[in-house]
């Protein structure tokens, strides 16, 4: 029997209400951090760096991933100034390597890191989840942010859903829709405002899906080389959600686009975050498909599942239920580990996550960020060690 995949969980810093001791009793031997405290662009120095891993060490684990070294948006849209970024990009990545940190998680969304519409949707049991409702994303960006050319995005009849939803809505809850809608930014609780928001649609006026993929590419070609000299994997997270939204553009929704990051600057260091809740809201991505082609790629999982909804909806499902199918994916991922073995590859106990997870019972106690609980958690890293245990028994 070979390695499992290693365990890990999303930590957010000394703020988060989800301690290190907390987690370290989920049996996750593995943290997922960042550091959100300094600026996206800026360098994270080695003494910030080991400053946190020290944290992390001293609860008994480590700090298996860094998600996110976070792209500024200079990058994105090719300005004169993402050479100088980059640079410190790279400097960043120097110091991760010095620390013995080599797994970067990274995302090449336009502005927001996620998008959602309800924090608190509630399920049968009462449990509460996140909720992606396509209505009151057209609402929203139609009658709030009433973006130009808006109109054009949305069929008849979904611009009469939007309104038919905005009407519905109290005042309190339209204000609730807005600070949801912009609070996309990863371990902050920072929310933008619709005039901040609009100003940076403004900078994407020029940058649509070809130029976005184009600045990817600058970007990868550009670090790459440095990453895969210091033993750094980078892996990309798919775009969630994995479509156009507010007129700006997503690269990296598809099995093609995956695909087109990957050729992009072909390395050991260029891979990809395999987010099964990302890739799970479209219909037309086969994710267990994705993992036997594209699988030798994958150098960090989210497992999470969504459950789909007529329109282009869907909200965070139980890990196990939902739309995708999980048993064929953590199959897929097992059997990517023995070609890994059979190759004599080392990285055989690929580090995952348990992505997201409802608020149950103490939960509702806590201030924790959406979708980062500790019980809702631990119940899905017990399910997912549960299926992987019981598949590797079963093949191997």
């Amino acid at each position: 029997m070979f390695s499992n995949l290693e365990q890990t969980f999303r930590w957010f810093g000394p703020s988060d209400a989800v301690t290190l001791a907390a987690i370290r009793q989920t049996g996750a031997t593995g943290i997922v951090n960042a550091l959100h405290h300094i600026p996206c662009g800026d360098i994270w120095s080695l003494e910030e760096i080991k400053l946190r891993d020290d944290m992390i060490k001293a609860a008994g684990m480590r700090w298996s991933v860094v998600e996110s070294v976070n792209i500024h948006e200079s990058i994105k849209t090719g300005t004169k100034q993402r050479d100088e970024y980059i640079e410190k990009y790279i400097i960043t990545l120097k110091n991760l390597s010095e620390a013995g940190i080599k797994t970067v998680c990274y995302n090449f969304m336009p502005v927001l890191d996620w998008t959602r519409t309800n924090i608190d949707f509630r399920l049968p049991n009462n449990a509460s989840a996140l909720r992606y409702h396509a209505p009151a994303v057209a609402a929203f960006d139609l009658y709030i942010l009433e973006r130009e050319n808006a109109f054009n995005d949305f069929t008849p009849q979904q611009q009469q859903d939007a309104k038919t939803y905005l009407d519905s809505i109290s005042a309190e809850e339209k204000g609730r829709l807005v600070n949801t809608v912009m609070a996309g930014l990863p371990g902050t609780g920072e929310v933008l405002t619709i005039d901040e928001f609009k100003d940076h649609l403004k900078k994407y006026a020029e940058t649509d899906a070809k130029a976005l993929k184009e600045n990817l590419a600058y970007f990868l070609k550009a670090i790459i080389p440095d990453a895969e000299g210091l033993g750094i994997k980078m892996c990309i997270h798919p775009d969630d959600p994995p479509f156009p939204i507010f007129g700006l553009p997503r690269v990296v929704s598809t099995e093609k686009d995956l695909l087109d990051v990957v050729n992009a600057c072909p390395s050991v260091s260029n891979g990809i975050t395999f987010c099964t809740g990302s890739l799970g809201a479209r219909a037309d991505n086969d994710l267990p498909g994705i993992v036997n082609r594209l699988g030798t790629h994958i150098h960090f999982l989210h497992l999470r599942n969504v459950q789909r909804e007529p329109g282009g909806s869907f909200y965070e499902a139980d890990h196990l239920n939902g739309s995708s199918d999980m048993y064929a994916v953590m199959k897929n991922v097992i059997l990517e580990q023995k070609k890994r073995l059979e190759s004599g590859r080392d990285d055989i106990a690929i580090p995952m996550r348990p992505d997201h997870g409802h608020k149950l019972l103490d939960d509702f106690n806590y201030s924790t960020y959406p979708g980062y609980s500790i019980i809702g958690r631990l119940k899905g890293l017990a399910e997912l060690r549960g299926l992987e245990m019981g598949i590797k028994r079963s093949i191997i």
